[in-house]
Protein backbone atom coordinates (compact mmCIF):
# COMPACT_ATOMS: atom_id res chain seq x y z
CA UNK A 1 0.00 0.00 0.00
CA UNK A 2 1.35 3.33 -0.85
CA UNK A 3 2.09 6.23 1.99
CA UNK A 4 -1.55 8.23 1.08
CA UNK A 5 -1.45 11.92 0.54
CA UNK A 6 -3.85 14.75 0.73
CA UNK A 7 -6.96 14.88 -2.04
CA UNK A 8 -6.27 15.87 -5.37
CA UNK A 9 -8.05 18.87 -7.15
CA UNK A 10 -9.49 17.70 -10.12
CA UNK A 11 -10.62 21.38 -10.64
CA UNK A 12 -7.76 23.28 -10.55
CA UNK A 13 -4.19 23.11 -11.85
CA UNK A 14 -1.42 22.29 -9.50
CA UNK A 15 1.04 23.87 -11.56
CA UNK A 16 -0.40 27.31 -13.16
CA UNK A 17 1.46 29.52 -15.76
CA UNK A 18 0.23 33.03 -15.37
CA UNK A 19 2.29 34.26 -17.33
CA UNK A 20 1.38 32.07 -20.19
CA UNK A 21 -2.43 33.26 -20.33
CA UNK A 22 -3.77 30.91 -17.75
CA UNK A 23 -6.40 33.26 -15.12
CA UNK A 24 -7.72 33.02 -11.84
CA UNK A 25 -11.15 31.82 -11.71
CA UNK A 26 -13.76 32.59 -8.54
CA UNK A 27 -13.21 29.35 -6.55
CA UNK A 28 -10.11 31.35 -4.93
CA UNK A 29 -9.17 34.25 -2.81
CA UNK A 30 -6.72 37.55 -4.21
CA UNK A 31 -4.17 35.83 -1.70
CA UNK A 32 -4.58 32.01 -2.54
CA UNK A 33 -5.48 32.29 -6.79
CA UNK A 34 -7.00 29.23 -8.01
CA UNK A 35 -6.53 28.50 -11.92
CA UNK A 36 -9.17 26.36 -13.57
CA UNK A 37 -7.97 22.88 -15.28
CA UNK A 38 -9.73 21.01 -18.47
CA UNK A 39 -11.88 19.87 -16.18
CA UNK A 40 -12.91 22.38 -13.89
CA UNK A 41 -17.01 22.38 -13.12
CA UNK A 42 -17.33 18.54 -14.38
CA UNK A 43 -17.66 15.85 -11.80
CA UNK A 44 -16.98 15.36 -8.97
CA UNK A 45 -13.86 17.80 -7.47
CA UNK A 46 -11.68 16.02 -4.97
CA UNK A 47 -10.16 12.70 -5.77
CA UNK A 48 -8.57 10.26 -3.20
CA UNK A 49 -5.32 9.05 -5.02
CA UNK A 50 -3.45 5.88 -3.52
CA UNK A 51 -2.02 3.12 -4.87
CA UNK A 52 -2.67 -0.31 -3.62
CA UNK A 53 -0.44 -3.26 -2.71
CA UNK A 54 -0.41 -4.67 -6.57
CA UNK A 55 1.08 -0.96 -7.79
CA UNK A 56 -2.37 -0.47 -9.29
CA UNK A 57 -3.45 3.32 -8.85
CA UNK A 58 -6.78 4.19 -7.56
CA UNK A 59 -8.64 7.22 -7.93
CA UNK A 60 -11.84 7.32 -6.60
CA UNK A 61 -13.82 10.50 -6.53
CA UNK A 62 -16.23 12.59 -4.01
CA UNK A 63 -17.99 16.43 -3.82
CA UNK A 64 -16.12 17.65 -0.56
CA UNK A 65 -12.47 17.58 0.21
CA UNK A 66 -13.65 15.79 3.90
CA UNK A 67 -15.59 12.80 1.88
CA UNK A 68 -12.08 12.20 -0.01
CA UNK A 69 -9.77 12.63 3.37
CA UNK A 70 -12.31 10.42 4.61
CA UNK A 71 -11.53 7.47 2.21
CA UNK A 72 -7.75 8.23 2.20
CA UNK A 73 -8.13 7.65 6.21
CA UNK A 74 -10.04 4.08 5.92
CA UNK A 75 -7.78 3.01 3.52
CA UNK A 76 -4.79 3.27 5.88
CA UNK A 77 -6.48 2.01 8.61
CA UNK A 78 -7.32 -1.19 6.43
CA UNK A 79 -3.68 -1.69 5.46
CA UNK A 80 -2.86 -1.03 8.92
CA UNK A 81 -5.24 -3.79 10.03
CA UNK A 82 -3.96 -6.30 7.16
CA UNK A 83 -0.07 -6.67 7.96
CA UNK A 84 1.84 -8.25 5.50
CA UNK A 85 2.26 -12.49 5.49
CA UNK A 86 5.14 -11.92 3.05
CA UNK A 87 8.48 -10.76 4.83
CA UNK A 88 10.57 -11.30 1.28
CA UNK A 89 12.15 -8.05 -0.27
CA UNK A 90 10.07 -7.66 -3.12
CA UNK A 91 7.26 -7.13 -0.73
CA UNK A 92 8.91 -3.78 0.79
CA UNK A 93 8.40 -0.07 -1.04
CA UNK A 94 11.18 1.43 -3.17
CA UNK A 95 11.42 3.95 -0.61
CA UNK A 96 12.85 1.29 1.45
CA UNK A 97 15.72 0.29 -0.59
CA UNK A 98 16.33 3.80 -1.22
CA UNK A 99 17.36 4.89 2.32
CA UNK A 100 19.10 1.73 2.53
CA UNK A 101 21.16 2.71 -0.63
CA UNK A 102 21.99 6.00 0.64
CA UNK A 103 22.96 4.65 4.14
CA UNK A 104 25.33 1.94 2.20
CA UNK A 105 26.91 4.72 0.00
CA UNK A 106 27.42 6.84 3.22
CA UNK A 107 29.10 4.49 5.72
CA UNK A 108 31.10 2.86 2.82
CA UNK A 109 32.76 7.07 2.40
CA UNK A 110 31.98 6.98 -0.69
CA UNK A 111 32.17 10.78 -2.12
CA UNK A 112 30.44 13.16 0.16
CA UNK A 113 29.00 15.33 -3.24
CA UNK A 114 27.86 12.53 -5.33
CA UNK A 115 25.81 11.14 -1.94
CA UNK A 116 24.24 13.98 -1.80
CA UNK A 117 23.67 14.39 -5.44
CA UNK A 118 22.09 11.37 -5.52
CA UNK A 119 20.03 11.95 -2.43
CA UNK A 120 18.73 14.62 -4.13
CA UNK A 121 17.58 13.24 -7.55
CA UNK A 122 15.76 10.36 -4.88
CA UNK A 123 13.89 12.83 -2.39
CA UNK A 124 12.89 15.32 -5.28
CA UNK A 125 12.08 12.86 -8.61
CA UNK A 126 12.23 9.61 -7.91
CA UNK A 127 10.78 8.70 -4.73
CA UNK A 128 7.66 11.00 -5.88
CA UNK A 129 7.32 8.75 -8.72
CA UNK A 130 7.67 5.37 -7.16
CA UNK A 131 8.82 5.51 -3.92
CA UNK A 132 5.20 4.44 -2.83
CA UNK A 133 5.27 1.19 -5.17
CA UNK A 134 6.41 -2.39 -3.53
CA UNK A 135 9.82 -3.25 -4.83
CA UNK A 136 8.68 -6.17 -6.83
CA UNK A 137 5.55 -4.49 -9.22
CA UNK A 138 8.42 -2.43 -11.26
CA UNK A 139 8.69 -3.13 -14.37
CA UNK A 140 10.53 -2.14 -17.51
CA UNK A 141 7.81 0.62 -18.91
CA UNK A 142 8.23 1.97 -15.59
CA UNK A 143 12.00 2.89 -16.45
CA UNK A 144 10.23 4.75 -19.40
CA UNK A 145 7.31 6.13 -17.69
CA UNK A 146 9.94 7.81 -15.09
CA UNK A 147 11.54 9.22 -18.47
CA UNK A 148 8.44 10.44 -19.59
CA UNK A 149 7.41 11.88 -16.13
CA UNK A 150 11.23 14.08 -16.20
CA UNK A 151 10.63 15.35 -19.42
CA UNK A 152 7.00 16.61 -18.56
CA UNK A 153 7.94 17.69 -14.51
CA UNK A 154 8.15 22.01 -14.40
CA UNK A 155 11.72 23.29 -14.01
CA UNK A 156 13.08 20.47 -15.48
CA UNK A 157 14.56 22.05 -18.64
CA UNK A 158 17.93 20.54 -20.04
CA UNK A 159 18.35 17.08 -21.09
CA UNK A 160 21.30 16.78 -19.54
CA UNK A 161 19.58 16.76 -16.37
CA UNK A 162 17.09 14.39 -17.29
CA UNK A 163 19.99 11.93 -17.90
CA UNK A 164 21.65 12.50 -14.73
CA UNK A 165 18.43 11.87 -12.75
CA UNK A 166 17.83 8.70 -14.89
CA UNK A 167 21.34 7.58 -14.29
CA UNK A 168 20.76 7.47 -9.96
CA UNK A 169 17.24 5.83 -10.95
CA UNK A 170 19.36 2.77 -12.97
CA UNK A 171 21.95 2.36 -9.88
CA UNK A 172 18.95 1.97 -7.64
CA UNK A 173 17.22 -0.42 -9.70
CA UNK A 174 20.47 -1.89 -9.78
CA UNK A 175 20.88 -2.34 -5.95
CA UNK A 176 17.45 -3.38 -5.23
CA UNK A 177 18.46 -6.34 -7.78
CA UNK A 178 21.39 -7.09 -5.80
CA UNK A 179 19.11 -7.26 -2.75
CA UNK A 180 17.34 -10.00 -4.79
CA UNK A 181 14.00 -8.27 -5.42
CA UNK A 182 12.26 -10.05 -8.45
CA UNK A 183 12.60 -7.62 -11.13
CA UNK A 184 13.38 -7.99 -14.43
CA UNK A 185 17.07 -8.14 -15.23
CA UNK A 186 16.71 -5.24 -17.83
CA UNK A 187 14.50 -2.77 -16.14
CA UNK A 188 17.04 -0.11 -17.19
CA UNK A 189 18.82 -1.27 -19.86
CA UNK A 190 18.11 0.79 -23.51
CA UNK A 191 15.76 2.94 -22.39
CA UNK A 192 15.32 5.59 -24.78
CA UNK A 193 16.97 9.01 -23.40
CA UNK A 194 16.70 12.54 -24.68
CA UNK A 195 19.76 12.93 -26.92
CA UNK A 196 22.67 15.64 -24.81
CA UNK A 197 24.52 18.09 -26.73
CA UNK A 198 27.98 17.63 -25.66
CA UNK A 199 29.05 20.50 -24.80
CA UNK A 200 31.91 22.30 -26.89
CA UNK A 201 34.98 23.23 -24.81
CA UNK A 202 36.73 26.21 -24.32
CA UNK A 203 40.11 25.77 -25.79
CA UNK A 204 42.48 28.16 -23.77
CA UNK A 205 45.68 30.02 -25.36
CA UNK A 206 48.86 31.40 -23.25
CA UNK A 207 47.43 34.92 -23.69
CA UNK A 208 44.10 34.21 -22.67
CA UNK A 209 44.80 32.55 -19.65
CA UNK A 210 47.42 35.31 -18.37
CA UNK A 211 43.99 38.21 -19.42
CA UNK A 212 41.95 35.82 -16.98
CA UNK A 213 44.59 35.79 -13.95
CA UNK A 214 44.86 39.80 -15.22
CA UNK A 215 41.35 40.22 -14.61
CA UNK A 216 41.34 38.11 -11.35
CA UNK A 217 44.13 40.45 -10.02
CA UNK A 218 41.35 43.58 -9.95
CA UNK A 219 38.56 41.15 -9.41
CA UNK A 220 39.44 39.24 -5.74
CA UNK A 221 43.42 39.48 -6.27
CA UNK A 222 43.35 36.92 -3.24
CA UNK A 223 42.14 34.12 -5.95
CA UNK A 224 44.84 34.81 -8.85
CA UNK A 225 46.96 32.02 -7.78
CA UNK A 226 43.33 29.97 -8.18
CA UNK A 227 44.10 30.66 -12.11
CA UNK A 228 47.52 29.78 -11.99
CA UNK A 229 47.21 26.23 -9.90
CA UNK A 230 44.79 25.25 -12.89
CA UNK A 231 46.90 26.42 -15.94
CA UNK A 232 50.32 24.85 -14.72
CA UNK A 233 49.32 22.22 -12.64
CA UNK A 234 46.49 21.01 -13.80
CA UNK A 235 44.34 20.94 -10.25
CA UNK A 236 40.90 21.09 -10.06
CA UNK A 237 38.78 23.81 -8.37
CA UNK A 238 38.23 22.04 -5.31
CA UNK A 239 42.02 20.71 -5.19
CA UNK A 240 42.96 24.35 -5.56
CA UNK A 241 40.95 25.43 -2.92
CA UNK A 242 42.86 22.38 -0.35
CA UNK A 243 46.05 23.05 -1.34
CA UNK A 244 48.35 23.61 1.96
CA UNK A 245 51.29 25.08 2.51
CA UNK A 246 52.68 21.48 3.91
CA UNK A 247 51.86 20.35 0.64
CA UNK A 248 54.29 22.01 -1.42
CA UNK A 249 58.23 20.69 -1.41
CA UNK A 250 59.21 24.41 -2.17
CA UNK A 251 62.86 23.63 -3.03
CA UNK A 252 61.85 20.58 -5.21
CA UNK A 253 59.19 22.19 -7.31
CA UNK A 254 56.26 19.23 -6.12
CA UNK A 255 52.92 18.88 -5.56
CA UNK A 256 51.36 16.86 -2.96
CA UNK A 257 47.83 16.40 -4.12
CA UNK A 258 45.42 14.72 -0.87
CA UNK A 259 42.64 16.74 -0.31
CA UNK A 260 39.91 18.47 -2.12
CA UNK A 261 37.46 21.48 0.01
CA UNK A 262 33.73 21.02 -0.87
CA UNK A 263 31.41 24.05 1.01
CA UNK A 264 34.56 25.09 2.96
CA UNK A 265 35.45 21.62 4.26
CA UNK A 266 37.83 18.97 3.44
CA UNK A 267 36.92 15.95 1.96
CA UNK A 268 38.54 12.56 -0.11
CA UNK A 269 39.48 13.18 -4.03
CA UNK A 270 37.41 12.20 -7.03
CA UNK A 271 39.19 9.25 -7.05
CA UNK A 272 42.15 7.30 -6.24
CA UNK A 273 43.64 8.32 -9.30
CA UNK A 274 43.46 11.78 -7.40
CA UNK A 275 45.93 11.48 -5.12
CA UNK A 276 49.77 12.29 -6.58
CA UNK A 277 52.95 14.15 -6.28
CA UNK A 278 52.76 16.10 -8.92
CA UNK A 279 56.28 18.00 -10.26
CA UNK A 280 55.41 21.73 -11.63
CA UNK A 281 56.94 24.29 -13.17
CA UNK A 282 59.36 26.76 -11.48
CA UNK A 283 57.04 29.33 -12.72
CA UNK A 284 53.79 28.29 -10.59
CA UNK A 285 56.36 27.85 -7.96
CA UNK A 286 57.22 31.86 -8.10
CA UNK A 287 53.71 32.63 -8.23
CA UNK A 288 53.17 30.64 -4.79
CA UNK A 289 56.31 32.47 -3.04
CA UNK A 290 54.39 35.99 -4.32
CA UNK A 291 50.75 34.71 -2.99
CA UNK A 292 51.98 33.70 0.09
CA UNK A 293 54.39 36.62 0.35
CA UNK A 294 50.95 39.07 0.39
CA UNK A 295 48.39 37.08 1.45
CA UNK A 296 48.93 34.81 4.40
CA UNK A 297 47.29 36.51 7.03
CA UNK A 298 43.39 37.97 6.71
CA UNK A 299 42.63 41.14 5.32
CA UNK A 300 42.96 43.96 8.34
CA UNK A 301 39.51 45.37 9.67
CA UNK A 302 38.71 48.96 10.59
CA UNK A 303 38.86 49.39 15.15
CA UNK A 304 34.89 50.43 14.71
CA UNK A 305 34.61 46.63 12.70
CA UNK A 306 36.70 44.96 15.28
CA UNK A 307 34.56 46.32 18.11
CA UNK A 308 31.90 45.02 16.51
CA UNK A 309 32.92 41.58 16.13
CA UNK A 310 33.93 41.13 19.32
CA UNK A 311 30.27 42.18 20.59
CA UNK A 312 28.73 39.75 18.25
CA UNK A 313 31.00 36.72 19.49
CA UNK A 314 33.00 36.92 16.26
CA UNK A 315 35.34 33.85 16.46
CA UNK A 316 38.61 33.99 14.96
CA UNK A 317 39.36 31.50 11.98
CA UNK A 318 41.63 28.66 12.54
CA UNK A 319 44.37 28.07 11.09
CA UNK A 320 44.23 25.66 8.32
CA UNK A 321 47.80 25.96 6.88
CA UNK A 322 45.55 26.49 3.36
CA UNK A 323 47.46 28.75 0.52
CA UNK A 324 44.40 30.47 -0.73
CA UNK A 325 41.65 31.68 1.60
CA UNK A 326 39.03 34.24 1.29
CA UNK A 327 39.34 37.60 3.18
CA UNK A 328 38.48 36.63 6.35
CA UNK A 329 40.98 33.60 6.37
CA UNK A 330 38.76 30.88 5.47
CA UNK A 331 38.49 28.32 3.14
CA UNK A 332 37.21 29.48 -0.25
CA UNK A 333 33.78 28.51 -0.99
CA UNK A 334 32.09 27.56 -4.77
CA UNK A 335 29.61 30.46 -5.04
CA UNK A 336 32.07 32.97 -3.44
CA UNK A 337 34.47 31.90 -6.19
CA UNK A 338 31.70 31.41 -9.27
CA UNK A 339 30.85 35.14 -8.79
CA UNK A 340 34.16 36.45 -8.95
CA UNK A 341 35.20 33.93 -11.84
CA UNK A 342 32.19 35.24 -13.87
CA UNK A 343 33.49 38.70 -13.56
CA UNK A 344 36.98 37.45 -14.42
CA UNK A 345 35.61 35.73 -17.47
CA UNK A 346 33.72 38.91 -18.60
CA UNK A 347 36.47 41.49 -18.14
CA UNK A 348 39.16 39.01 -20.13
CA UNK A 349 37.02 38.83 -23.23
CA UNK A 350 36.50 35.23 -23.04
CA UNK A 351 33.08 33.24 -23.52
CA UNK A 352 30.48 33.12 -21.67
CA UNK A 353 30.86 29.50 -21.26
CA UNK A 354 34.77 29.28 -20.20
CA UNK A 355 34.99 26.99 -16.86
CA UNK A 356 37.63 26.91 -14.48
CA UNK A 357 37.78 23.29 -15.51
CA UNK A 358 38.95 24.84 -18.58
CA UNK A 359 42.41 25.13 -17.54
CA UNK A 360 42.82 21.47 -16.90
CA UNK A 361 42.31 21.07 -20.43
CA UNK A 362 45.16 23.86 -21.23
CA UNK A 363 47.43 21.93 -19.10
CA UNK A 364 46.85 18.84 -20.25
CA UNK A 365 47.03 20.67 -23.90
CA UNK A 366 50.40 22.47 -23.32
CA UNK A 367 51.78 19.81 -21.71
CA UNK A 368 51.31 17.31 -25.11
CA UNK A 369 52.38 20.02 -27.41
CA UNK A 370 55.28 21.18 -25.74
CA UNK A 371 57.30 18.08 -27.30
CA UNK A 372 59.37 17.82 -24.05
CA UNK A 373 57.33 14.83 -22.64
CA UNK A 374 56.27 11.17 -24.28
CA UNK A 375 51.96 11.08 -24.55
CA UNK A 376 52.09 8.45 -21.22
CA UNK A 377 54.25 10.95 -19.04
CA UNK A 378 51.31 13.43 -20.12
CA UNK A 379 48.91 11.10 -18.80
CA UNK A 380 50.30 10.55 -15.44
CA UNK A 381 51.51 14.40 -15.12
CA UNK A 382 47.69 15.14 -15.86
CA UNK A 383 46.70 12.62 -12.96
CA UNK A 384 44.46 10.45 -15.78
CA UNK A 385 43.33 7.24 -14.65
CA UNK A 386 43.62 6.01 -18.73
CA UNK A 387 45.01 7.05 -21.40
CA UNK A 388 42.00 8.01 -23.35
CA UNK A 389 41.05 10.25 -21.15
CA UNK A 390 44.15 12.49 -21.45
CA UNK A 391 43.90 12.17 -25.01
CA UNK A 392 39.92 11.93 -25.99
CA UNK A 393 38.03 13.62 -23.41
CA UNK A 394 40.24 15.33 -20.45
CA UNK A 395 41.49 13.62 -17.40
CA UNK A 396 41.50 11.46 -14.05
CA UNK A 397 44.44 11.16 -11.82
CA UNK A 398 47.39 8.11 -10.96
CA UNK A 399 50.19 8.29 -8.98
CA UNK A 400 52.42 11.04 -10.26
CA UNK A 401 55.61 10.71 -12.08
CA UNK A 402 58.79 11.05 -10.07
CA UNK A 403 62.19 12.08 -11.29
CA UNK A 404 60.09 14.48 -14.27
CA UNK A 405 60.91 18.19 -14.69
CA UNK A 406 58.55 20.56 -15.54
CA UNK A 407 59.72 23.76 -17.68
CA UNK A 408 57.33 24.27 -20.49
CA UNK A 409 54.79 26.64 -18.54
CA UNK A 410 57.50 29.62 -18.00
CA UNK A 411 58.35 29.03 -21.76
CA UNK A 412 54.81 29.06 -22.55
CA UNK A 413 54.14 32.56 -20.40
CA UNK A 414 57.79 33.99 -21.50
CA UNK A 415 56.23 36.22 -24.44
CA UNK A 416 52.74 37.33 -23.07
CA UNK A 417 51.94 39.96 -21.10
CA UNK A 418 51.75 39.02 -17.55
CA UNK A 419 50.45 40.79 -14.69
CA UNK A 420 52.98 43.07 -13.13
CA UNK A 421 53.92 43.40 -8.87
CA UNK A 422 55.99 40.01 -8.70
CA UNK A 423 58.17 40.45 -5.84
CA UNK A 424 62.04 40.40 -6.69
CA UNK A 425 62.95 37.72 -4.35
CA UNK A 426 60.98 35.14 -6.72
CA UNK A 427 64.58 33.19 -7.46
CA UNK A 428 64.32 32.07 -3.75
CA UNK A 429 62.51 28.99 -4.26
CA UNK A 430 61.58 28.69 -0.14
CA UNK A 431 58.00 28.87 2.08
CA UNK A 432 58.58 32.43 3.51
CA UNK A 433 56.56 30.30 6.39
CA UNK A 434 57.63 27.36 7.43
Amino acid sequence: MSKLREPFDRWHKTYPKPDRGDKPCQCGTPEQPLYPSADHGRGHRWQARYTDCSGKEKRPAFVTWQEARNCLDRILSESDRQAPRDSSPGSLQVEYFADKMMERKRKRKKNANTCDTYESHLRNHVLPFAGHRTASSLRRPDSMAFVDYLLDKPGIDSACTVVQIFKTWRILMHYMLDEDVPLPPNIAARIDLPDVTPRVKVALSPGQVAAVARAMRKVAPRYELLIWLGACAGLRQGEAFGLKRSQVAWKHALLHIEEQRQRGKAVQLKTKASYATLPVDHFLIERLIHHVSRFSEPEPVSPAAERRRRARGYVEPPDEDLIVTNRYGRPVLDSDFHSKWRKAVEQAGLPDRTRFHDLKHFYTTTLGGSGKHDPKTVQALSRHAKFSETWDTYAHPPLAVEEVTVTVFGTTFSHVDMPTGAPAEWGNYCCPRT
